[in-house]
């Protein structure tokens, strides 16, 4: 195995958490596999694509190399139609290890018509667009490495596709804004916002499929079998249609997914001038996709934006850190940004004074489950959006709390998965890639983005 050799300048704050760096450090050194960084060898024994992005914006504080690298290795796996799949597989890992394993779906037969890779089996759908921020923040990093790599030279077509993939071929609805068509693709599988898009969904059978997870996570943290049994229907249609868009009985267009899209949209177009390309295009359709944000999933009576479901009609009217996530924009609105932040410190995820970390899910929620999958428990990735956006709108004071909060809990958990967002306790894997790295990214000397 490689280990990570390379380390960059800390902050003073860095330097009194020496002990969590490099705590941090190990737990990512255990899950690289040579050429990309597993969530957990245990539960997800392969190559996650919003994982590995938020994996290279840690990794590029003590090796840039292998930050670029998991974006290469990711990249790599792209589609011919542009999409990024929401798993790579890695081929030494037996197929019971994980549910849906490479067999399930059958990419390089199901997905021929979309370009499908032949060289390495992918799932079929797509995960959060993170991928273009966490390439310039990679490069920004260490600049001069970057350019004599040719990273940005090489991932910007790549990025390009994976964008225009989204922009055409997803906006289901015809408003501007992507659909996601599986809960797993928006990333928070189990939200209480997928019940009622989900309740028209037949479940498979639970006995045509058998629960991996089950075997390395308590099940009351897990989702129900009759959620996964939907969750493998869902999945099972869009493959046998050869996952074509637009056919299925599932599509929501979902805050945090559009809000991330727009970011990256903004970094590819500081890409694009690395490179010697006019980025003014996309910092335009960035600021157009805000603008559909707030015109089709900004509530101002609740505060909040929430889900469309495209079938169901209408938002789906639960408050979730998704619709907390587009505070990470620069062009949203003053009264939005305002308002957001009330909701964020208010009782519904009581950011500040109620809690360690913000929920997943509304603490006032009928569905609120402290300790299960997304229905609740706080992720490290969620918060550190949050506290990213925080920042970027001047929100000093509580991004700092924030900040500090993610640092004690992330080191008192083990780096885990998720965790209560009360008491900090630990749920889920342990070691957890994303945690780990953006356990770096906090200690860690900011690089301007």
């Amino acid at each position: 195995m490689e280990h990570i050799t390379e380390r960059r300048t800390l902050t003073s704050a860095a330097a009194r958490h020496g002990t969590l760096w490099d705590r941090a450090v190990l737990a990512l050194d255990a899950n690289w596999t040579g050429t990309s960084t597993v969530p957990s060898r245990t539960l997800y024994p392969h190559q996650w694509s919003w994982d590995s992005a938020f994996i290279a914006i840690g990794l590029r504080h003590v090796s840039p190399v292998r930050a670029q690298v998991e974006l290469e290795t990711l990249i790599a796996a792209q589609w011919g139609d542009g999409r990024i799949p929401h798993i790579v597989f890695h081929p030494d890992v037996p197929l019971d290890a994980y549910f849906p394993s490479p067999d399930f779906w059958r990419s390089s037969a199901a997905g021929r018509a979309a370009g499908a890779p032949h060289t390495v089996q992918t799932s079929g759908i797509v995960q959060p667009p993170v991928h273009a921020l966490a390439a310039w923040l990679v490069h920004r990093a260490d600049p001069a490495l970057s350019r004599s790599r040719g990273f940005l030279t090489r991932v910007y077509p790549g990025l390009a596709a994976w964008h225009r993939y989204l922009l055409h071929r997803r906006d289901l609805g015809g408003g501007g804004l992507v659909s996601v068509v599986h809960p797993w693709e928006q990333g928070m599988d189990n939200n209480p916002c997928w019940d009622a898009p989900l309740s028209r969904v037949t479940p498979a059978p639970a006995r045509t499929f058998r629960r991996a997870d089950l075997e390395h996570g308590a099940a009351d943290d897990r989702p129900t079998d009759l959620d996964y049994g939907r969750y493998v229907r869902l999945a099972m249609d869009y493959r046998d249609g050869e996952y074509a868009d637009g056919q299925g009985p599932f599509a929501v267009e979902d805050p945090s997914f559009n809000a991330l899209l727009a970011a990256s949209e903004h970094a590819l177009a500081r890409i694009a001038c690395e490179l010697g390309a006019a980025g003014t295009a996309r910092h335009a359709r960035a600021e157009r996709l805000t603008a559909a944000l707030v015109d089709r999933l900004w509530d101002p009576a609740a505060g909040m934006f929430f889900g469309r479901d495209l079938h169901g009609g209408g938002l789906v009217e639960e408050y979730t850190v998704s619709g907390l996530i587009p505070l990470i924009l620069p062009a949203l609105p003053r009264d939005v940004v305002a308002a957001l932040v009330r909701t964020a410190c208010g009782p519904h995820f009581g950011v500040g004074d109620q809690v360690r970390l913000a929920p997943s899910y509304d603490l006032l929620g009928p569905a609120f489950d402290p300790h299960r999958y997304w229905r609740g428990p706080a992720w490290f990735n969620t918060n550190w959006l949050l506290e990213r956006g925080l920042r970027l709108h001047g929100e000093h004071a509580r991004a700092a709390l924030l900040r500090a909060a993610l640092l004690d809990v992330a080191g008192a958990s083990d780096f885990a998965e998720y965790v209560d967002p009360y008491t900090g306790a630990g749920c889920g894997a342990r070691g957890f890639g994303w945690t780990a790295a953006l356990t770096l990214d906090l200690l860690g000397e900011r690089t301007s983005g």
